[in-house]
């Protein structure tokens, strides 16, 4: 079968080999003529790992659209609605949309899949599906173990994706068809690990680190349930699952982005000296968003959003923390 892959940075050149792997052909699309020169060249253009000499880039976006009628989207959330704007004009076929990068759009608290349904034409609009769970693609294309689920309301594409990207040798995709659920909670495991690495950068200690994972799961669990998906989903593979292996690992951008803001480091020379995204910056703004029109109580993501947005001095910010009225444990 073919894929069109709609980025060709980390994650997107990854899964490509994924789906080399599982007898698939693909064609990476990227704005990045560097990039695409190094996939073409057999390299991948993040880990310097040789790809297999199939695996093919361009820089031309009609060529993929041509390619196939499934676009697997890999691309940072800040881009995504422009991305899909330029797809739209291009498409003259029903297509099938994947969606791996994890974010929710600030201001109008939009998820990807509501995105991907406002700026493709329906005559075009075959179907979403996301793939998310806990993944470093530093593992993946190392092809170690790595378990995934495919989100989807439509239970038979979630079922074709699960074809799709899971083998008998390290990829395994569950599915589920709390499309929300699984969309919120990526978003959210990515601000609770900028915390978690802001933590690790104060140097505040391994028990600071496991309060802060342990109280991050329950604000995913707010987040989900305040956006209409279920609570179960939020201690699976896309929540917790996810949440574990990103707010507590150097391989995590998320965590290192927050561990040299932690250092203090400003946050845009973080950002500008980062080589990859970090979606959690962009999730702490939306989710305080989403907190305030809710009415719910974040304190762990309220309080990053000051310390990044209105100059909260962090010292400050953990007294606001501890200071909070003591409550029994399993409040929300």
């Amino acid at each position: 079968m073919k894929i069109g892959i709609i980025g060709g940075g980390s994650w997107g050149t990854t899964l490509a080999q994924v789906l080399h792997d599982n007898g698939h052909k693909t064609l990476i699309y990227d704005i990045n003529e560097s990039n695409v020169l190094k996939i073409n060249d057999h390299i991948h253009p993040f880990f310097n790992l040789e790809l297999p000499r199939d695996i093919k880039a361009t820089t031309n976006l009609e060529e993929v659209i041509n390619f196939s009628n499934y676009l697997l989207l890999a691309v940072p959330t800040a881009v995504i609605r422009d991305v899909l704007i330029d797809i739209n004009k291009l498409l003259h076929k029903k297509t099938y949309f994947i969606n791996v990068s994890k974010g929710i759009e600030p201001h109008t608290f939009n998820r990807i899949s509501e995105i991907v349904n406002q700026e493709i034409d329906k005559k075009f609009y075959g179907g979403f599906t996301v793939l998310t769970g806990p993944s470093h693609a530093e593992e993946t294309i190392q092809r170690k173990l790595t378990l995934l689920t495919a989100a989807s309301l439509d239970e038979e594409f979630a079922y074709k994706v699960q074809q799709l990207f899971s083998n008998t040798t390290y990829m395994r995709v569950y599915r589920t068809n709390d499309l929300i659920g699984a969309e919120v909670g990526g978003a959210a495991k990515n601000a609770i690990a900028i915390v978690s690495g802001v933590a690790t950068g104060l140097n505040l200690g391994e028990n600071a680190r496991a309060a802060l994972i342990t109280r991050g799961i329950v604000e995913i669990v707010k987040c989900v349930e305040a956006l209409g998906g279920e609570r179960e989903t939020a201690f699976g593979l896309t929540g917790i699952g996810d949440l574990i292996v990103t707010a507590s690992s150097e391989n995590s951008r998320n965590f290192q982005a927050g561990k040299r803001i932690g250092q203090g480091v400003p946050l845009e020379k973080v950002f500008k000296e980062s080589k990859m995204t970090i979606e959690g910056v962009r999730s702490i703004i939306a989710l305080h968003e989403v907190a305030v029109d809710k009415g719910i109580e974040l304190p762990i993501i309220s309080t990053a959003y000051r310390v990044l947005f209105e100059n909260l001095n962090i010292d400050d910010a953990i007294t606001s923390l501890l200071t909070r009225d003591l409550k029994d444990e399993k409040s929300l």
